[in-house]
């Protein structure tokens, strides 16, 4: 199972450049995850870099 953004997002744009696998950009009105690229970070880290930076806590496996 990927990540997702929450409507709760406010564009602030910490996630994207914590991404190795650049699976996070800029949608509308939110930053999306792509389901393809994203893997949790497994294989890069021991947890998914782009939850701890979000200030507004939007990120969760969807």
């Amino acid at each position: 199972m990927v990540l997702k953004i929450s409507d709760e997002c406010i564009c602030c744009g910490a996630c994207e450049p914590e991404c190795p696998n650049d699976a996070i950009s800029q949608g509308d009105p939110t930053f999306v995850i792509d389901p393809a690229k994203c893997t949790e970070c497994k294989g890069h880290f021991d947890e998914p870099q782009c939850v701890p930076v979000c200030p507004v806590d939007c990120i969760h496996k969807g």
